[in-house]
């Protein structure tokens, strides 16, 4: 059994980091807990170690710490967060600790906050279907259970609606598995947080969920353990209890905010736009926890939510996002001014393993066949309108403003589903149909006849006739 030392030698503190001189026996991520003179205790985490010297992060700010009274304690053992199967249906603060006024979790084990990594040949691949009820992903960006799968979204647009939705709606079709909801918001305000948590009492959503909440107004440093608490307590859940667990981290632009201010106090050199060079690594520590193991019932799938500044997909956070994770959910702007919700732009958005979870015995048959022809016609369909813009809809042909209408239609009927609306991966397929049948039966060219021929409405085959 390890010795556990106790230091009065605080040389220096500097915003979020202190150092203790003339320690011995420390390692890197070791948890550390400070006594102040006043009685209390706030926990930190080693850093880094050179010769007698550790440098220590604190997770609950500096302010308050006296360099000669302050007692400094190391562990041992690194930040660990106690586990059960009772943490479902309970609200956490950022660090794991109950604040909805329920009893103290009775731990059945305590986990490693950062995880073990995965033996790439040990991952099973993603390849069953998920439904968040939402249209514009389910059937035009599938998500596939075990997969990452962002959202990049802007400030003032609504994402933490989508969110909500999200946590609300999603399921795995044809499992007989337990489904599970871990929501982990990072630098969210007061009345944001308020919104999750009402959204999801009044729905019931919450009897499956489990919500960490670090708010904006707690420690920035915080919020670089927030993530990793939560997706400790999806992969419990998932590879220990059997569930398939969905995870929604919002917002990883106040993730890396915190691990900039880290950096520029440890005074490294930085790198794109003050972010550390270690970005891509880091984030990479996150989302690499999402997938699927051989053996293993349960799955981690997730969903992190970005706001992109001024709306910027090249700024560092979304560039690097986008290299680690399978795709992309891209909100417009323009499609929210004009009043659509969910705002989802689906032409640049993209889930890379959307293929592997729809089709016959997933989805239905014709997924991927009007998956590709809505995506041509909207296309084609926001070509015509431009055009329209500049030469004047007399210089459209009578097929141009088909595809006019269709995409207004798209817009208003498909994409504009609001966010209380969950509608089945039929419902959306069939919404599909109906508007395609808009279109003359000859612009359909990538769908075969025999599935046109079942599937096409039959009022419009009649009037195509």
């Amino acid at each position: 059994m390890s010795v556990i030392k106790e230091y009065r030698t605080v040389s220096e503190v500097v915003g979020p980091l202190m150092i203790v001189d003339q320690v011995q026996g420390v390692h890197y991520n070791e948890l550390v807990e400070i006594k102040l003179h006043d009685g209390t205790t706030r926990q930190g985490q080693v850093l880094e170690v050179q010769e007698d010297k550790a440098m220590v992060q604190l997770f609950e700010g500096s302010s308050g710490i006296n360099l000669e009274k302050a007692k400094v304690r190391f562990t041992g053992r690194p930040l660990e967060l106690p586990v059960s199967e009772d943490m479902v249906g309970r609200i956490f603060n950022g660090m794991g600790k109950p604040i909805d006024g329920g009893p103290e979790i009775i731990p059945e084990k305590y986990l490693d906050i950062d995880g073990q990594a995965i033996n790439p040949v040990s991952r099973d691949y993603p390849d069953e279907f998920i439904q968040t009820g939402i249209s514009a992903i389910d059937h035009l960006n599938t998500l596939v259970r075990g997969q990452k799968l962002p959202v990049f979204s802007g400030s003032g647009l609504p994402h933490k609606e989508l969110a909500a939705q999200i946590a609300r709606q999603a399921t795995v079709l044809n499992s007989e598995e337990n489904f599970a909801v871990v929501f982990a918001a990072m630098g969210i305000t007061f009345e944001e947080a308020e919104f999750f948590m009402n959204d999801l009492r009044e729905t019931g959503a919450i009897d499956r969920s489990v919500l960490f909440i670090n708010l904006a107004n707690d420690p920035a440093i915080e919020r670089i353990a927030t993530p990793r608490i939560a997706l400790t307590a999806a992969e419990y859940l998932a590879y220990e209890k059997d569930m398939h667990v969905l995870v929604i981290m919002t917002d990883m632009t106040n993730y890396c905010e915190a691990l900039r201010e880290v950096s520029a106090a440890r005074r490294e050199v930085p790198g794109r736009r003050g972010y550390p060079g270690y970005l891509y690594t880091n984030l990479s520590t996150l989302y690499e926890r999402a997938g699927r193991l051989v053996g293993k019932k349960g799955s981690v799938t997730q969903i992190p939510i970005l706001s992109m500044p001024e709306d910027d997909i090249t700024h560092p956070i979304p560039d690097l996002t986008g290299y680690i994770t399978e795709g992309q959910i891209i909100l417009s702007r323009d499609l929210y001014n004009s009043g659509y919700r969910p705002p989802i732009n689906v032409l640049p958005s993209l889930s890379r393993l959307k293929d592997k979870g729809s089709g016959e015995g997933k989805t239905r048959k014709d997924h991927a066949a009007t998956m590709n022809q809505l995506f041509a016609a909207y296309a084609q369909g926001k070509q015509a309108k431009e055009l329209a813009v500049v030469l004047g809809e007399s210089a459209l042909s009578d097929t141009d403003k088909l595809y006019v209408k269709f995409t207004d239609r798209f817009e208003k009927e498909y994409i504009n589903q609001g966010f209380t609306t969950n509608r089945t991966i039929q419902e959306s397929l069939d919404l599909g149909w109906e508007l395609l049948s808009i279109l003359p039966r000859t612009e359909l060219k990538r769908i075969k006849d025999d599935m046109i021929d079942e599937y096409l409405p039959k009022t419009s085959k009649e009037a195509q006739a």
